[in-house]
C-alpha cells in the first residue's frame, strides 16, 4: 500500500485480540467492522439448519474479513469464526468504504484479494465434491500452515471435522494414516507437520491452484 494511503489508515486501525471461537460476524447481520488478521486465522463457514457445517475459505495475514462491505452487500449468509487464536486489526466499515472509493491503489488491492478469495471458495467446493477425504484434509492443513509462523496447527479432530463437513471418525482415520507415514504427528489437539514436502505430494491440485492464484494476485503476502 502506498505511504499516503497507509498514513491515513494508521490512526483508524484498532489492534484487537482474536481468541479461538470468537464470532466476527453472523449470517445476515450488518457488518460494522473489517478485520485484518495478523497472527489469527478466521474460518468462513456455512452452517445448515440441522447444525452441520462446512468451511468455504480461511483468512489469515494475507487477507481481510469483510469482503461483503466492499462489494456493497453489507452482510452474508455465512459465519466468520476465529479458528486459530491470534491478533489482528479492525477498521470501521464506513472508513473502509471511504478508503475503497477514495484510493485507486486500495481499490485494486482489495479487488485482487477478493478474486483470490473467490478462487479459494470455488476450489473448496470442487475439492469437497471430487477428491478423497485424505486429500481434503491435507489441503486444509497446508492452507493453515501457509498462514502460521511454524509447523504446528492447534485444532481438535472435532473442529477439523466441522470444517470439512465430515464425521470425526473419518478425520481420525486420515490423521492416523498420515502419522503412520511419518508426515505428521498428532496428539491432544496439536498437529505437527514433520514432512511438508511429502504432504504436498499427497494433496490434490486444489491446494496448488489456490496458492498459485494468491501468490499471483498478491505477490507480497509470501504465504507458504
Amino acid at each position: 500500500m502506498p505511504q499516503a494511503e497507509w498514513q491515513r489508515w494508521k490512526p483508524q486501525l484498532e489492534l484487537v485480540d482474536l481468541p479461538l471461537g470468537k464470532v466476527l460476524y453472523e449470517p445476515s447481520a450488518q457488518q460494522t467492522f473489517v478485520y485484518f488478521p495478523t497472527s489469527a486465522i478466521v474460518s468462513l463457514l456455512y452452517v445448515l439448519e440441522d447444525g452441520s457445517s462446512a468451511e468455504m475459505a480461511a483468512v489469515g495475514f494475507e487477507g481481510l474479513v469483510g469482503v461483503p462491505i466492499l462489494m456493497g452487500g453489507g452482510s452474508t449468509p455465512s459465519h466468520a469464526v476465529v479458528q486459530s487464536a491470534g491478533m489482528g486489526y479492525r477498521l470501521r466499515a464506513n472508513a473502509f468504504k471511504d478508503e475503497f472509493e477514495l484510493s485507486s491503489p486500495v481499490k485494486h488491492l482489495m479487488l485482487r484479494y477478493t478474486q483470490a478469495l473467490i478462487t479459494q471458495v470455488s476450489q473448496t467446493a470442487v475439492c469437497n465434491r471430487h477428491h478423497s477425504l485424505e486429500e481434503q484434509f491435507i489441503r486444509w492443513l497446508l492452507l493453515r500452515l501457509d498462514r502460521l509462523p511454524d509447523n504446528e496447527v492447534v485444532m481438535t479432530q472435532e473442529l477439523i471435522a466441522n470444517m470439512l463437513g465430515v464425521r470425526r471418525e473419518s478425520v481420525t482415520e486420515a490423521a492416523h494414516k498420515l502419522q503412520a507415514a511419518g508426515q505428521i504427528h498428532y496428539a491432544r489437539g496439536h498437529i505437527w507437520v514433520l514432512d511438508r514436502a511429502k504432504l504436498e505430494e499427497g494433496t490434490c491440485e486444489c491446494y496448488r491452484v489456490v496458492k498459485k492464484e494468491l501468490d499471483r494476485l498478491i505477490p507480497d503476502c509470501e504465504t507458504g
